[in-house]
């Protein structure tokens, strides 16, 4: 298996282009002012980001998935971080052994 020129130069100036995008982010984030509307919305990020790569996992892979995913949801609402984790690992096998 041969990779071309073009596909290494490709590779390379996705790698530049992501750095540069993350560290810019970085660089511009700490120099921001927010305020009322525009800091609530720039705090709920991580959750949106959470959400968008979670959602499609759990709403096309099975009904044990949904189910532990909905669990989880319930116990997040009430526990700390780390007992959460766990129910959500506990919810998905036990409901995969019993859920096809």
């Amino acid at each position: 298996m041969s990779i071309s020129a073009s596909t290494i130069l490709a590779i390379i100036g996705m790698a530049i282009v992501t750095y540069a995008t993350r560290i810019g982010g970085l660089f511009f984030a700490d120099r921001l002012q927010l305020r009322g509307k525009a800091k609530a919305a720039f705090d709920e990020i991580p959750a949106a980001v959470l959400v968008s790569v979670i959602a499609p996992a759990v709403l096309t892979t099975g009904p044990a998935e949904t189910i532990a995913a909905l669990i989880t949801v319930f116990a997040a609402r009430r526990l700390p971080l780390i007992a959460v984790v766990v129910i959500g690992v506990i919810a998905v096998v036990v409901l995969r052994l019993f859920v096809s």
